[in-house]
């Protein structure tokens, strides 16, 4: 072989050693594909499980998982949080008003059994002024291993949807119900048996509560199974012809109505013209929509539930 072909395949033969070295390095030692990183895999953070692995590949989870306990101690640790936890932390642990998502608080994610979350317990609650629990090691470690039956795993596997949507407190929601609702409603007058008329509390909360079906404003939710007429709206065109009809949207730009025959009418709108005047029986509803904090809404609804 000549010199010179011998340094062509020489080079050759170092070029192929470089790329697979680098290879090794991209695929990292969770051997995972193109998008995983040893490195950063590696270190993660908490006790998010190392290296990359899969074919699209990607970072692995930075949060801590923990070995999930067994079925007796769940049950357990979930009555003790019921008891003690769910008012200020809420039932799907994600916090309140008054309490934090103690998923993702670090102490939390830190513990195993209970032994970071003990002292924490027995110390004092900060936010319960000082309030010192006397659970004992058992029931901490039941406590714990219910705790860590949520994992804290980006947005969606945080989110778990709570059992029930009641949540507050009935008592404090009778107080708020007086305060808030009293001057036109009575729970012995226009509202009684008023809990046992939803089918679920859900209903009843989207309907009367947060009227628009479960968000803080808009249209909607009313209707036959609730026996609350819905909102209806008159349009005075600039020629002096009307429409009337259930009313769908309203904005600053069009409103949407269907006609006593179904038809759907939607009109532009720019400023006064046309005139348009919206006839809602949920109004004051709506308005208390800007006063209730989260932890009223909750309570009022467990309240009203009870009242059948």
């Amino acid at each position: 072989m000549r010199v010179k072909d011998k340094i062509f395949v020489g080079t050759c033969l170092l070029a192929l050693a470089a790329m697979s070295a680098l290879q090794v390095v991209a695929q990292g030692p969770g051997g995972g594909g193109r998008g995983a990183s040893g490195a950063a895999g590696a270190s993660g953070a908490g006790r998010g499980a190392p290296g990359g692995g899969g074919g699209g590949g990607g970072f692995a989870n930075s949060y801590p998982t923990h070995p999930q306990a067994a079925p007796d101690v769940i049950a357990r640790g979930k009555v003790i949080y019921d008891a003690n936890c769910a008012s200020c932390h809420a039932a799907d642990m994600r916090g309140t008003d008054t309490g934090v998502n103690i998923i993702r608080e670090q102490l939390v994610m830190d513990d195993d059994k209970g032994e970071i979350i003990a002292p924490f317990l027995t110390a004092g609650h900060p936010a319960a002024s000082k309030k010192v629990y006397s659970f004992d090691a058992g029931q901490i470690a039941d406590l714990a291993g219910y705790i860590h039956t949520k994992r804290a795993q980006g947005y969606d596997a945080s989110r778990n949807e709570p059992g029930s949507i009641v949540v507050g407190n009935a008592t404090a929601g009778e107080a708020t119900f007086k305060t808030r609702c009293g001057s036109c409603h009575s729970v012995t007058g226009d509202l009684k048996g008023f809990g046992a008329k939803f089918g679920s509390p859900q209903t009843l909360q989207n309907t009367w509560i947060m009227p628009g079906g479960g968000g803080r404003g808009g249209f909607g939710g009313a209707g036959a199974t609730t026996n609350v007429p819905p909102a209806t709206v008159t349009v005075t065109m600039a020629n002096g012809r009307k429409l009337e009809g259930r009313l769908g949207r309203i904005d600053d730009f069009t409103v949407i109505l269907a006609d006593a025959d179904g038809v759907s009418h939607t009109i532009a709108r720019n400023g006064d013209v046309p005139k348009v005047e919206v006839h809602d029986p949920l109004a004051a509803h709506r308005q208390l929509m800007r006063v209730y904090t989260d932890k009223e809404i909750h309570d009022i609804t467990a309240y009203l539930v009870t009242v059948k």
